[in-house]
């Protein structure tokens, strides 16, 4: 069985220039698509990765100003690891450290969180495979982030999410809690239901979904027959431009997305010029006028 690892993670921002700010001052990585959310086109969908936008690089944000702080819990993806290079741990704590940002105790990794709450980890890549272009305008060759490791889930019944992670996206346990895509970098998935009580609830802050990669619109395909197949209601494919979708709800709680490799960012916009202006997928473009009309400015 292929393997699938992570394609990206969405989250949650409710204030979206300090959130720009942060990711590509602070964490150096390339706004390589400001868009809007496809569903909710009066907010900004911003997608921070690698200089190429690679799968398994970006972090992406919907942008709601009016929601509450997220509640980390059960149900929910609690925290995203980001690679550094083999040897940058000391360059990024002091460097995060300078710009304010507390670092929380941790063996082997750097945790911290964005100015809202977002829980994130910095970890060498120890030696695993690079399979990215890093964006090194701001954070040195040396330094800059790799990609996403990984992430961690709270899961209502971990039982059966680590089931659908490796019977659906074939997934390989390295031990109890710990679960890893056999091909690619960008790919460890950590059970972390024993850190939680109470159920999470979405909010600035928070993780919206994680997304997994898919080859292309027929392993997609493929993959929504397997899905409904196992009883799962799915999203059925959706058209992203950037990529194809499908979304389904795991077992213990988290939204989980199958995401095609391209057409990639570089489909509408110059790959030197990545995240300048506003991109909207055709599909949207008739609207650009009212669209952007009702969007605050980002710079």
């Amino acid at each position: 069985m292929n393997s699938h690892s992570i394609h990206h993670v969405t989250a949650v921002t409710a204030k979206i220039r300090n959130n720009r700010d942060f990711y590509t001052g602070v964490l150096g990585l390339r706004l390589v698509k400001r868009s809007v959310n496809q569903d909710d086109v009066k907010a900004y969908h911003l997608f921070y990765a690698d200089k190429a936008g690679s799968p398994g690089t970006d972090m992406t944000f919907f942008d709601w100003p009016l929601i509450s702080a997220n509640r980390p819990g059960l149900g929910f993806a609690t925290l995203t690891t980001f690679g550094i290079p083999d040897g940058s741990a000391e360059y990024w704590r002091e460097r995060l450290t300078s710009h304010g940002v507390e670092l929380f105790p941790s063996e082997g990794s750097i945790l911290f969180m964005d100015p809202e709450g977002q829980r994130l980890e910095l970890e060498e890549v120890a030696g695993r495979e690079v399979q990215s272009q890093p964006w090194t305008q701001v954070a040195p060759p040396e330094a800059a982030i790799v990609g996403i490791l990984g992430v961690d889930l709270a899961s209502l019944r971990p039982t059966s999410t680590a089931g659908v992670l490796q019977e659906v996206l074939g997934y390989q346990a390295k031990d109890d809690s710990t679960l890893e895509a056999l091909n690619g970098t960008y790919g460890r998935v950590r059970l972390v239901s024993e850190e939680f009580e109470m159920t999470g609830r979405l909010g600035a802050g928070g993780v919206h979904h994680v997304a997994f990669r898919v080859a292309d619109t027929a392993e997609l395909l493929a993959k929504q027959s397997v899905l409904e197949g196992m009883g799962f209601r799915t999203s059925g494919l959706i058209d992203r431009y950037y990529f194809q979708s499908l979304y389904f709800r795991e077992p213990g709680g988290t939204l989980f997305e199958l995401a095609t490799d391209g057409p990639g960012f570089a489909s509408d916009e110059d790959p030197e010029h990545l995240g300048e202006r506003l991109a909207l997928p055709p599909f949207l473009e008739p609207r650009r006028a009212e669209i952007e009309a009702g969007l605050k400015p980002l710079d």
